[in-house]
């Protein structure tokens, strides 16, 4: 389950009417709703804009982590409507955004990796090591992969951290000109080393 944008800032504002608690929960439960890991939603606002009968305005603001603003508005003969079709509007422009950088960072053909070394061995080799071996086995590698460090700034390597499920990212530095790696620690957060 998802629970990255859970529980953003929601502010509900009315105008030209008074705002029911049914009509604050249902455009809450929406933008609540909006799940989608990129980019992480800070705060929303939803204005709702009613002008006769006939003219139900919905429009939502997200302001998203990395200074992302996302916007949409839908006009219809009903609020619920309204709020459900800029939803909607929201939810594929974040699609849209996410798309656009996942397709600007893609690496270059020079800049994929060269070659994998893959080893296997039988499941049954270490039952038939006797038992009183005072040494354990030389590890062996399962896996290897290759690749070009990028001179990345911190910022970028946190939002390839964000689009890529890698447990972490080594970079160049731009910055401070070193080499650095950034990972995703459990309780959300980011940490990163810089090797010298």
């Amino acid at each position: 389950m998802q629970t990255r944008n859970a529980n953003p800032h929601v502010t509900v504002t009315v105008r030209h009417e008074e705002i029911t608690d049914s009509l604050r929960e249902y455009a809450t439960e929406k933008i609540e709703g909006i799940h989608l890991d990129y980019p992480k939603i800070i705060e929303a606002r939803a204005i709702l804009d009613v002008e006769g009968d006939r003219r139900h305005k919905a429009e939502i603001i997200l302001f998203c982590a990395n200074h992302i603003v996302i916007d949409a508005s839908s006009e219809t003969e009903d609020m619920y409507k309204s709020i459900d079709f800029t939803v909607a509007k929201i939810a594929r422009r974040m699609r849209k955004h996410k798309t656009r950088l996942l397709k600007s960072h893609r690496p270059k053909r020079e800049e994929t990796i060269k070659y994998l070394d893959e080893k296997n061995y039988k499941h049954d080799f270490l039952d038939k090591l006797p038992e009183d071996v005072q040494e354990e086995p030389e590890p062996f590698f399962v896996h290897k992969e290759s690749f070009r460090l990028r001179k990345l700034l911190k910022e970028d390597a946190i939002m390839e951290l964000d689009l890529t499920e890698r447990p972490f990212v080594v970079f160049d530095n731009a910055r401070r000109d070193v080499t650095s790696i950034v990972w995703r620690k459990p309780d959300g957060d980011y940490g990163m080393v810089d090797i010298a």
